[in-house]
């Protein structure tokens, strides 16, 4: 039922800027948890931001005080905004849909990913 998908990733140069958006269709945006995550070659996966159904956000140490999580309930997307860009942070920013329906079963969903490359 859910598709998410990003967009706005691209090539910066270290100490620019960049903002990705995930566009969720589907009805249950507005009361999951969204977040980014992100896998460079040769390393996990590993957690970017969370942004709760309420606004709670949640960020990973490498990019605090970097990055910003926020969403658009009325346009059901999510967006992360880059700034002072390093060359490792560089990888696939991938956006998640979390959430627990009325049998607290846990839905996770996953889009397809978009490359970010930080370099000169």
């Amino acid at each position: 039922q859910v598709q998410l998908v990003e967009s706005g990733g691209g090539l910066v140069q270290p100490g620019g800027s960049l903002r990705l958006s995930c566009a969720a269709s589907g009805s249950v945006f507005s009361s999951s948890t969204m977040g980014w995550y992100r896998q460079a070659p040769g390393k996990e996966r590993e957690l970017v931001a969370t942004i709760t159904n309420r606004g709670r956000t949640n960020y990973g140490d490498s990019v605090k005080g970097r990055f910003t999580i926020s969403r658009d309930n009325a346009k059901s997307t999510v967006y992360l905004e880059m700034s002072s860009l390093k060359p490792e942070d560089t990888a696939v920013y991938y956006c998640k849909m979390f959430r627990v329906d009325y049998a607290m079963r846990e839905y996770n969903y996953w889009g397809r990913g978009t490359q970010v490359t930080v370099s000169s």
